[in-house]
C-alpha cells in the first residue's frame, strides 16, 4: 500500500515529523517497507541566475555563462538552447551527485574553457522525462535552497511517497483514511472530516439494476446512478500527481476519480458508459458456464459456473468485484456514465480471481473485505467528485438488494488487558481508544465498525488497546513461583532420558538424524511392519505409505544416501517414536544408533579396522548407563530377524523385559536396503528401563570398602556350542552377595581337548563387606562357583 504524505495530511491534522509517523506506522502493525523522499536527493541543488551568457569560441551550440550563485559568480558552460542571460536556474555545484544522469559534478574543461557545475533539465533531477533545456524558474531567490522553492510553488514534485505492508486482517488500512484513522488514535493527529452532503438526483435514473434471488448471497447490495452531460478528458495535476505518486497511470478523469477512491476510502468503484449498456438495465447474477467477455486488461475470459456477473442485454460487461469490460469503458467520447458501488462476498471473489488469474485492485481490496456499510456513501463521493470535474446532472440512484448487516458488539473488560497482555492501561483510555478507532461504546458493550471484519471478540478489543497503546512499553517480569524453595523439574522423566541420550550418542561420536516417520511399504516389512494399520490414508508420496516400525529403517536409508555420494564411514543416530498401529498408545519411544563401514580413516599404523558387533555393545552400554539402567543384565538371543542370526544379542532384565538389541545387521536386510555392509546397530527402549526407586536429586552417600579384594581365576572345559555368558551367569550367581564382577580373559579350541570342546578361562573378583577373607571362605565360594558352573554348562573345571 502506498500513499503520499500529503495525502496522509489530507484525512490527518498532524505536526509531526515524517520519522514520527513512519515510527508510529511500524509500531501500529503497519510495517514501513519502504519511504522514497524526492527532497532528500535534491538537498543540495541551489538557485542560481544567468548574469552573463556568450557562445562558446570552439563550439556553435555550447555557451559560456556567468552564473550568480550563493557562493559568488561562477563560470558554467551549457548547451541547452534555453541558456541565456536573465534567466533563474538550478545550479549543480561540484561535488553534487545528479540522480538523473548518476554523475558527480566536478570541474572540468570543455573545449579548452573551464566549467564549474551545471544548469540542470527536469529529466536530469528525476523531475519528469522534460529535456529539451534547463529549468526556469518563475520566481526564487540566488541561493536557495531547490527544495524549498519547490516545497512553496510544486510540491508533489517532493512529496514523500511511503509504502507500507499490509496484513490480511486489516482491510480498513488499504485506504489513506483508515492509516489516517489509527495515527490519530495513536495522538499524531486529528483525523478531519472528509464527509460530504447526499446529492439528490434530479431525474430517474435511466438504466435498471436487479440481482438474482441465487446471487444474494455473492452480491447483497448493489447500487448507482447516471450521470449525464459529463465531459471526459485528462485529469486535473492534483489529481494526476497523486496517483503518478503510487505508481499509476492516469487514464482519464473518470478512471482517476474511481482509482483515487480505491486508494483513498478502500472503496472500489467502477464507471459504465452508459450510452453503451444495451437495453438500458444491469442484472448482477452467476456465470452459467462458458460465457466470454474482454476485460479492460484487453484480455478475454472465460467464465466458469457460478462466478458473479454483471450482464446488460447483450451480455456479460463486467466481472463483480474484479474487472469491468471493455465494450463499456468510458473514453474521452464518453458523455454519459453510470457509476457502480457495490458490495461482493470476498470468498466468491478471491475464487473467481484464482480461477481466472486476475489481480486487480479491486479484487486485492475486495477480497480482504471492504465496508458494506459505505457502499452508498461512496457513490455520493464519487458523484461529486465527477460533477466537480467533470460537470454534468446526476439521476436518482437505484439500488438492488440490501447492505448487509454485519454489526456486532462484544464485552469491554478493561481488566483483560493486564491478563492477556501484561499491560497496566488505565479504563478511560481504553474507552478513548476505542472511540476513536471508530468503535461506538454503549457501557461496557463496544460495538464494531462495518470498516473491520477482523474483531471477532473480546480478545480483539484488548489488541487493538495494546496496539494503540504501543507493545514497546511492555515491560518482561518473571512469572511468579507457585511453590517456595527448589522447584521441581520442568522435564518429565521420560523427556529427561531422551535429552541424555541424546547428549551420550553425541559424545560418542554420533551424528544426529532426524528422518520422516514415514517410510515405504517394502522398508517397513523388512521391519514387521509394512501392515495396514501404519498406512496412511493421504501419503505425501509412494515412498512415505507407511508408519515406521523401527528407527533402523531411516538410519539405514540415510546411509544409503550417503553411501552414494561417497561418504562410507559413518556413525549415525536417531531418537523418536516408532510405531506398531495408527492409535496414540501404538507407539513407543526407541534410541538407535548405527555404525557402518570402518572405525577411521586407514593409517600406516593399521589402527583402523572394520566395525563389529562388540563396538556396538560397548557404545549401547554406555548409553545404558547413562540412562540409569542396572549395570547386572542378562544378554540373550532370539532377536528380530532383521538381526544377523549369531551375532545379535537382547540385553534383558529377564526373558520377557528386553532393554535393548544391539549386533550385526542381517546381509539381506543390508541388501534390500541397498547398504554395502560391515553396518553394526542397536535399539534402546528408555521406557523399559526401570525407574529409579529414589526420585531424590540428592546423590547417594558415596561408600567404600576397606577390605581388601581377592581375585581368582578358572579355567572350564565345555561343549563349543556352550555361550560364553552361560558360565559367566553361573558363576556370577554362586553368591551374589560377595561376588562383585566375573568376566572372561580366555578362550583355547583343540588341542589336547579334543574334538567339539574348548576351555573358557574366567576372572571373579570377590569382594568382602564385613571381614576380610580367608583361605577356608575362598576356597567355600571357589567350590560353589565350580559347582554352579558345572551344572549349567555341562562341563568340568580343567586340571
Amino acid at each position: 500500500m502506498k500513499f503520499t504524505l500529503s495525502w496522509l495530511k489530507d484525512h490527518l491534522e498532524t505536526d509531526a515529523s515524517l520519522d514520527d509517523i513512519l515510527y508510529a506506522l511500524t509500531d501500529l502493525g503497519l510495517e514501513v517497507e519502504g519511504v522514497e523522499n524526492p527532497a532528500e536527493r535534491l538537498a543540495e541543488f541551489s538557485i542560481g541566475k544567468v548574469v552573463h551568457a556568450e557562445k562558446h569560441p570552439d563550439a556553435d551550440k555550447l555557451r559560456v555563462c556567468q552564473v550568480e550563485t550563493d557562493a559568488g559568480k561562477t563560470q558554467i558552460i551549457c548547451g541547452a538552447p534555453n541558456a541565456r542571460e536573465g534567466i533563474t536556474v538550478v545550479v549543480a555545484k561540484p561535488g553534487v551527485y545528479v540522480p538523473g544522469i548518476d554523475t558527480t559534478i566536478g570541474v572540468g574543461k570543455i573545449r579548452g574553457i573551464e566549467s564549474y557545475g551545471m544548469m540542470c533539465s527536469e529529466r536530469e533531477m528525476e523531475l519528469s522525462d522534460e529535456h529539451d533545456g534547463i529549468i526556469e524558474l518563475p520566481s526564487g531567490e540566488v541561493g536557495d535552497r531547490f527544495v524549498d522553492w519547490l516545497a512553496e510553488n510544486d510540491p508533489a514534485k517532493v512529496d514523500t511517497v511511503i509504502e507500507i505492508a499490509i496484513t490480511p486482517n486489516r482491510p480498513d488500512a488499504l485506504g489513506v483514511r483508515g492509516i489516517a484513522r489509527d495515527l490519530a488514535a495513536r495522538g499524531l493527529g486529528t483525523l478531519k472530516v472528509r464527509d460530504t452532503d447526499p446529492i439528490e438526483g434530479t431525474f430517474p435514473c435511466p438504466i435498471s439494476v436487479s440481482i438474482d434471488e441465487d446471487t444474494l448471497d455473492q452480491a447483497p447490495v448493489f447500487c448507482g446512478r447516471v450521470v449525464r452531460g459529463v465531459k471526459n478528458g485528462p485529469s486535473p495535476a492534483w489529481l494526476q500527481d497523486c496517483l503518478k505518486a503510487i505508481g499509476l497511470r492516469p487514464i482519464s478523469t473518470l478512471v482517476d476519480i474511481t482509482n483515487f477512491f480505491t486508494y483513498d476510502r478502500n472503496r472500489p468503484l467502477h464507471v459504465f458508459d452508459a450510452d453503451k449498456v444495451a437495453g438500458n438495465t444491469l442484472r448482477v447474477h452467476r456465470a452459467a458456464g462458458g460465457e466470454t467477455f474482454k476485460a479492460l486488461d484487453e484480455k478475454e475470459y472465460t467464465l466458469i459456473q457460478g462466478m458473479t456477473a454483471i450482464s446488460d442485454a447483450n451480455g456479460v460487461e463486467s466481472l463483480a468485484g474484479i474487472m469491468g469490460g471493455e465494450h463499456s469503458g468510458c473514453t474521452d467520447e464518453t458523455t454519459n456514465v453510470f457509476i457502480e458501488a457495490a458490495f461482493f462476498d470476498p470468498v466468491r471473489t478471491a475464487y473467481t480471481g484464482r480461477a481466472l488469474k486476475i489481480h486487480s485492485d479491486a479484487r486485492y481490496r475486495f477480497e480482504r473485505g471492504i465496508d458494506p456499510a459505505w457502499t452508498p456513501i461512496g457513490l455520493d463521493h464519487a458523484t461529486q467528485a465527477i460533477l466537480d470535474l467533470c460537470g454534468g446532472e446526476a439521476s436518482e440512484v437505484v439500488i438492488a438488494g440490501a447492505i448487509p448487516d454485519h454489526s456486532r458488539a462484544y464485552r469491554l473488560d478493561t481488566d483483560r488487558v493486564q491478563s492477556l497482555v501484561g499491560m497496566e492501561i488505565p479504563a478511560e483510555e481504553q474507552r478513548e481508544t476505542l472511540t476513536a478507532l471508530g468503535f461506538e461504546l454503549d457501557g461496557d458493550m463496544a460495538h464494531v465498525p462495518s470498516w473491520r471484519p477482523d474483531v471477532l471478540g473480546e480478545a480483539d478489543l484488548v489488541e487493538e488497546v495494546a496496539r494503540v497503546a504501543s507493545l514497546t512499553k511492555l515491560q518482561g517480569k518473571p512469572l511468579p513461583r507457585t511453590t517456595t524453595g527448589v522447584p521441581k523439574a520442568i522435564l518429565t522423566p521420560m523427556q529427561k532420558r531422551e535429552q541424555i541420550a541424546r547428549r551420550t550418542m553425541a559424545s560418542l561420536g554420533y551424528n544426529e538424524c532426524v528422518t520422516y516417520s514415514f517410510i515405504d511399504r517394502k522398508s517397513a516389512e523388512l521391519f514387521g511392519g509394512g501392515d495396514d494399520a501404519t498406512m496412511l490414508e493421504n501419503p505425501i508420496s509412494s515412498d512415505m505409505s507407511h508408519m515406521r516400525p523401527d528407527l533402523l529403517a531411516g538410519l539405514l536409508q540415510a546411509a544409503q544416501r550417503n553411501q552414494a555420494r561417497g561418504f562410507s564411514d559413518m556413525a549415525l543416530f536417531e531418537v523418536g517414536p516408532a510405531f506398531h498401529g495408527g492409535e496414540p498408545e501404538e507407539q513407543n519411544l526407541q534410541v538407535a544408533g548405527l555404525l557402518v563401514g570402518r572405525t577411521g580413516p586407514k593409517d600406516v599404523h593399521g589402527s583402523s579396522r572394520s566395525v563389529d558387533l562388540f563396538d556396538a555393545k560397548a557404545d549401547v552400554e554406555a548409553v545404558l548407563a547413562a540412562l540409569g539402567a542396572p549395570a547386572k543384565v542378562q544378554i540373550l538371543r532370539d532377536g528380530a530377524n532383521w538381526w544377523h542370526l549369531g551375532r545379535h544379542g537382547r540385553i534383558c532384565l529377564g526373558p520377557k523385559k528386553m532393554l535393548a538389541v544391539f549386533g550385526e545387521v542381517h546381509p539381506k536386510t543390508l541388501a534390500e536396503m541397498d547398504v554395502k555392509g560391515p553396518a553394526v546397530a542397536f535399539t534402546i527402549w528408555p521406557a523399559e528401563i526401570p525407574m529409579p526407586r529414589n526420585a531424590s536429586a540428592a546423590r547417594p552417600a558415596l561408600h567404600l570398602n576397606d577390605l581388601q579384594a581377592v581375585d581368582r581365576d578358572f579355567a572350564f572345559v565345555v561343549d563349543a556350542n556352550v555361550e560364553a555368558l552361560t558360565l559367566v551367569n553361573a558363576a556370577a550367581g554362586a553368591d551374589k552377595a560377595l561376588i562383585e564382577n566375573v568376566h572372561v580373559f580366555d578362550e583355547f579350541i583343540g588341542g589336547s581337548l579334543g574334538e567339539g570342546k574348548k576351555s573358557l578361562a574366567i576372572t571373579v573378583r570377590l569382594q568382602p563387606t564385613d571381614a576380610t577373607l580367608t583361605e577356608k571362605d575362598i576356597e567355600a565360594t571357589s567350590a560353589k562357583i565350580v559347582e554352579k558352573v558345572v551344572k549349567a554348562t555341562g562341563g568340568s573345571l580343567r586340571g
